[in-house]
């Protein structure tokens, strides 16, 4: 088993949002994640997928989105991201997702002898603009993260999943870096940048764990490999 990760498929969900205007580089990008996909994902092995999956606003529209996904090879792990919207209902969600794809909130799920844990994140402090209201999304963030990361069988190896960066853009320490090295987690991958902002993304090893950027864009719509 292979373990990949590309967050912010930012795929359409109804509305109408052409990436291309965010620069050339996202005309027909779903296209370029489905070949590359389909070139270096098996079967057995898993992608995560961080959150920012769709724009639509409500499930039924992202169904459209979330049966492309389905469709690609490999079992799909996904976590919300700022912008999905139509993630409300876990339970909802769960009964109308394909069999080849796990939706995380507040738990935990084991494929291969590795446990998939994850949440959305939030800004950290020390963020610029981070103020009275980000703190308490922080918080209740770094709450739903400990108690995915809980929910680990004892002796697994853990890859975790958040969608907004674990640091700051100075990459001081946070609760989420504190929860990764409490919980002794191997690998996390994370999106939400892009663009200039990618420049003060943390990649590499702290305090044992290995932290990805991996918005798709950043990625060059290619899912990258971490296992």
């Amino acid at each position: 088993m292979k373990v990949f990760a590309i967050g912010d498929l930012h795929l359409p969900g109804g509305e109408d949002k052409p990436m291309d205007v965010f620069g050339g580089h996202w005309d027909g990008h779903f296209d370029r994640i489905r070949d590359a996909w389909e070139q270096s994902v098996g079967e057995e092995d898993v992608v995560l997928l961080p959150g920012d999956t769709s724009w639509a606003m409500k499930l039924d529209a992202a169904m459209g989105d979330l049966d492309a996904i389905a469709a690609l090879k490999g079992t799909k792990i996904i976590t919300r991201g700022n912008h999905d919207y139509w993630w409300t209902s876990l339970s909802k969600l769960r009964a109308r997702l394909h069999k080849s794809m796990v939706a995380l909130q507040n738990d935990s799920h084991v494929i291969g002898g590795v446990c998939f844990a994850g949440s959305r994140g939030w800004a950290c402090p020390g963020s610029t603009g981070f103020g009275a209201h980000d703190q308490a999304i922080y918080e209740r963030e770094l709450a739903r993260t400990r108690l995915s990361l809980q929910s680990a069988p004892d002796g697994v190896p853990i890859i975790a999943a958040l969608h907004f960066p674990p640091v700051n853009e100075r990459h001081q320490p946070s609760g989420f870096t504190e929860l990764f090295r409490e919980f002794k987690v191997k690998t996390v991958v994370y999106g939400h940048l892009h663009g200039r902002a990618c420049k003060n993304a943390f990649e590499g090893l702290r305090d044992g764990v290995e932290y990805h950027l991996c918005s798709s864009d950043y990625l060059g719509f290619k899912p990258k490999r971490i296992l």
